[in-house]
């Protein structure tokens, strides 16, 4: 059975419909990962995460905006 989406994840998903926005990894997010790998952390962003990302780099949301849509979302996911 598939999971259902989360309110704050259909809100995300339809900015980016909107905005015509994805996320494209950039040699930045390949640094950051190694680096926290390293320091022994584990960071994984899933397609909402990423796509928060998207937004900010393109203009459509504040980092003010991304740490609350992505807490929002995280509370509803129940992490």
């Amino acid at each position: 059975m598939p999971r259902r989406q989360s309110a704050t994840a259909a809100v995300i998903r339809e900015m980016a419909r909107q905005h015509h926005v994805h996320y494209v990894g950039t040699e930045s997010d390949v640094f950051a990962h190694h680096v926290t790998r390293l320091a022994g952390d584990t960071v994984i962003l899933d397609d909402i995460e990423q796509t928060l990302l998207a937004l900010q780099r393109a203009g459509h949301l504040s980092r003010r905006d991304v740490v609350r849509l992505q807490a929002s979302y995280l509370r509803e996911a129940g992490l």
